[in-house]
């Protein structure tokens, strides 16, 4: 299937393990699959600190990297002592433009943001244009509004207008019409937006 890493979340359960269960956990896994793995922090009450994903990812070598999911900005990629695994953030687009400032290794989306968008965005954050940045982070906002909610893995829609390969919505999750047609107004909108922001500069 040319599956590349494995991503994973923390020990989710009724009961929580030890640090030193959390940390074997993950090296069980690298043992027997022999893969690469990306921690995916986003179980709610299981979010691995930042020690913690430190501390997996030295003695784990096949964990190469994490996923922060957890709706904030609080861990980054760092470089002290020759560490060098990836740190990859997931916030919510609302908080998008704030992590680029924060220059994380990689960013992972929930959902599919118009590509040129999103390299707008992180061109804007390096050169400083103030216009565009917020340009850019109000479009992807309507976006994420429109498809946020319950049923967030029924709203592949976004993809498809942009012109990827149709993609099914995750079971037992359905999309309903009304969603559909947010998420088509607000790519619209965004499209021209960005026409009105190119004719402004």
């Amino acid at each position: 299937m040319k599956v590349a890493a494995l991503q994973v979340t923390p020990v989710h359960y009724l009961f929580k393990p030890d640090r030193a269960g959390e940390v074997d956990h993950f090296r069980r896994m690298a043992d027997e699959t022999g893969m690469p793995i990306i921690i995916y922090n986003v179980c709610p009450g299981r979010i691995c600190p930042p020690a913690l994903l430190t501390r997996i990812m030295n003695e784990v070598p096949l964990v190469s990297a994490a996923k922060k999911s957890g709706g904030d900005l609080t861990v980054r990629r760092s470089h002290d002592d020759g560490w060098d695994k990836l740190i990859y953030q997931r916030p919510s687009i609302a908080l998008m433009y704030p992590s680029y400032t924060l220059a994380p290794t990689a960013r992972i989306a929930a959902i599919c943001p118009p590509r040129p968008c999103v390299g707008e965005l992180w061109d804007a954050v390096k050169a400083a244009i103030t216009a565009r940045r917020w340009s850019c982070t109000k479009m992807l906002t309507l976006l994420w509004n429109a498809i946020i909610a319950d049923n967030l893995p029924a709203a592949p829609l976004s993809q498809t207008l942009q012109g990827l390969p149709k993609t099914f919505s995750r079971a037992p999750m359905r999309g309903v019409p009304a969603q559909q047609a947010a998420i088509r107004t607000a790519l619209e909108g965004w499209a021209r937006g960005r026409q009105r922001v190119e004719a402004a500069e």
